[in-house]
């Protein structure tokens, strides 16, 4: 574990891969692995039980009512704007197909002989959005919390390395080449502060188990939106967002001791998280291409199917860079943003799914 904690604040530091979350997991899981440490729960002879830091953040932050990965999307929810998906609702397609990858791997999962509640909670790797994935396997009670945490931000980390590959196995450079002219379109002011609104409220009454993490995420867009609340919205994509990530990252590490992280499960999570990924991105550029065949007068681009996933802005970025190899004037950021922010309120709304099915399952 020391030499797993040492890889992962290396990574973090010289190839800058979310450093914010995998610095603090790596240092934190050096810190619980130490012999008698104190930053977790001790019994000794006349003293009795001493209380850990680390132990009581996880116990309370996260164990107790996932506190930390919840707010954490209020911060999310300042930073996105929904103003390009807005503008092409059709987008909102390839955020919800882009979520295949989850239950595909649960299937996977669940073949391989997991647990049913293991194996949904690794499916939500795939959702591309760590506290989501947090959320998840915690509220479902998995034994892997630490190797899922760790698969889903290192993957989030790697998306500019998996993306290219997978989207270029089921596309040509012709497709990739597809050209889309953007127009700016305004959005009313009404219109940005109903959305999360109504988004709340439907998902609500879809999946109400997907309220705290929708609920929260839109809380904070309409923060951002509401057009009243300008120091707020600034504290939570700043101040907020940055405090819980540090804190959420050295609290998870609580999950990573030895006993629970070194077994072999730990190896087949990170393949599966790998797979769910994967699969994520060749579904939505699948998708659209099949969207294509019905509406030939106004093709999309496929790779904007893969901008589906929650990973953002990463996803998007990467498609951008994508469409400019396959034409220097094919520039495709602005729809890859609407796809990706869809997907961000796809993935919690698949969380939401997932914890409400298999947790039913569970009782």
């Amino acid at each position: 574990m020391y030499a797993i904690g040492g890889l992962l604040i290396w990574l973090a530091i010289e190839k800058e891969l979310e450093p914010a979350l995998l610095m603090p997991m790596g240092f934190g899981a050096i810190l619980v692995n130490l012999p008698l440490s104190g930053v977790v729960n001790q019994f000794s002879q006349g003293m009795g039980e001493t209380r850990g830091i680390i132990q009581w953040l996880f116990e309370v932050g996260i164990e107790a009512s996932e506190a930390m990965p919840i707010l954490l999307f209020i911060g999310i929810g300042a930073m996105i704007d929904f103003g390009p998906l807005l503008a092409n609702p059709r987008l909102f397609l390839c955020g919800a197909a882009a979520q295949a990858g989850i239950f595909l791997t649960i299937i996977i999962a669940a073949f391989m002989g997991f647990d049913i509640r293991d194996a949904a909670s690794i499916g939500i790797i795939g959702a591309a959005d760590g506290p989501t994935a947090i959320l998840v396997s915690q509220v479902l009670h998995s034994k892997y919390v630490g190797a899922i945490a760790v698969a889903a931000y290192s993957y989030m980390a790697l998306v500019p390395i998996i993306q290219p590959l997978a989207i270029k196995m089921v596309t040509s450079k012709e497709e990739r080449a597809i050209p889309m002219t953007y127009t700016a379109q305004g959005v009313s002011r009404r219109t940005r502060i109903m959305f999360p609104i109504w988004v709340s409220v439907i998902s609500g009454l879809v999946a109400p188990a997907s309220v705290a993490l929708v609920g929260f995420l839109m809380f904070g867009n309409l923060i951002r939106e509401c057009g009243v609340l300008a120091a707020l919205s600034r504290t939570a994509q700043c101040e907020l967002a940055n405090l819980i990530t540090l804190l959420l990252g050295i609290t998870i590490s609580f999950s990573m001791k030895a006993d629970q992280f070194i077994q072999p499960e730990t190896l087949m999570i990170m393949g599966l998280g790998l797979v769910a990924f994967v699969l994520d991105s060749v579904v939505g550029v699948l998708f659209v291409k099949v969207l294509n065949l019905f509406a030939p007068g106004s093709r999309i681009n496929p790779m904007i199917g893969a901008a589906g996933i929650s990973a953002f802005p990463m996803s998007a970025r990467v498609i951008e860079k994508l469409g400019l190899e396959a034409d220097p004037q094919n520039h495709l950021l602005m729809y890859a943003i609407a796809a990706n922010v869809s997907g961000q309120i796809a993935s919690v709304v698949a969380g939401g799914v997932v914890l409400q099915y298999f947790a039913n399952m569970a009782s």
